[in-house]
């Protein structure tokens, strides 16, 4: 399997064509779109008045500072999906006073591009590469009404088509998907959903709220023990900040901190396994994914999968 290969779902070897998408090992972007956030767009909505105060008086100040710790991204959407990322966190909102029916995305101040030509982005990418999948989760959506949800879930419609997979009880696999066509799991974090059956609900992921490896890993390993649950999650690989520690560390951005956390994630990563036991992972997200190789590493947990499948069929025939 060649691991750098755009096209790597296409390249999976049969043996696992058949396993649910649930089971497999799968790339994800935390907070995918903030590569390409406008530092002199308004705060979002859920910030609170005190920082709005804050900030408009010390706008010279606080803005390079959001800047370097909101963005946890540095490559397109388009170069993203061409390293290997099937999944992607995007955070869905209006802007407050905007007369326009924009919608961007946020990471505490919003992106210059819009949701809709993001997405057609994406659209086009499929057009090239019909045998990969990939999991698109909307969320939080400030300052949207229901008349907003659906203009926005009728554009989705329209412009993914026949592309999207329908929420169903049965598996998915990608010899099912492939043979359907569809190569979108539209994920849609709101109740206006359950009226739609192409939209899926929200997928659970594992945040540790944590500045450090250990801290990260404690969490995911604490979440391990409980249990996988039966759909898709996500364990989030992204390290955070609190603002004690942004301001009593100046010097520090996400970016230095999420490099200098590297070595002992990948020590971690290398070690789990995708499957349906209750200690597996599904989709593993990060931070700065391309410089980082998460993708390659995450896609070679999948030849673990190889392994077991052809161990229990010895084991079978032994007995």
């Amino acid at each position: 399997m060649d691991l750098s290969c755009q096209d790597w779902m296409a390249a999976l070897p049969e043996e696992l064509w058949d396993i649910p998408l649930t089971d497999l090992a799968i790339p994800g972007s935390h907070d995918a779109m903030s590569y390409c956030l406008d530092i002199n767009s308004p705060l979002v909505r859920s910030e609170s008045d005190f920082f709005r105060l804050l900030d408009r008086l010390f706008f010279c100040f606080t803005r390079p500072a959001i800047f370097k710790w909101a963005t946890t991204q540095d490559k397109s959407i388009e170069e993203q999906l061409s390293m290997g990322i099937r999944f992607f966190d995007l955070r869905i909102a209006h802007k407050p006073n905007d007369p326009s029916s924009d919608l961007y995305f946020t990471h505490v101040i919003y992106t210059h591009l819009t949701v809709l030509e993001t997405l057609l982005s994406v659209a086009t990418w499929l057009e090239s590469h019909p045998k990969e999948i990939v999991i698109l989760a909307c969320s939080h959506f400030e300052g949207m009404d229901d008349r907003c949800h659906e203009s926005f879930i009728y554009s989705l419609k329209k412009l993914f088509g026949s592309k999207l997979c329908p929420r169903k009880e049965s598996a998915l696999t990608l010899r099912s998907l492939w043979a359907s066509g569809y190569q979108v799991v539209l994920s849609y974090e709101s109740q206006t959903a359950a009226r739609h059956r192409e939209l899926w609900p929200d997928i659970p992921y594992w945040w540790a709220n944590q500045h450090t490896a250990e801290g990260v890993i404690s969490h995911l390993d604490w979440n391990k023990d409980l249990g996988r649950p039966e759909g898709f999650f996500v364990a989030g690989l992204n390290l955070t900040a609190d603002r004690y520690y942004i301001t009593t560390n100046p010097k520090q951005s996400l970016r230095t901190l999420t490099f200098s956390n590297w070595e002992c994630l990948k020590n971690w990563l290398e070690e789990q396994t995708p499957g349906s036991d209750p200690r597996s992972l599904n989709i593993i997200a990060g931070d700065f994914v391309g410089p980082l190789p998460l993708c390659s590493l995450v896609i070679a947990l999948n030849q673990k999968l190889i392994r077991k499948n052809a161990s229990q069929i010895k084991k079978h025939y032994k007995l």
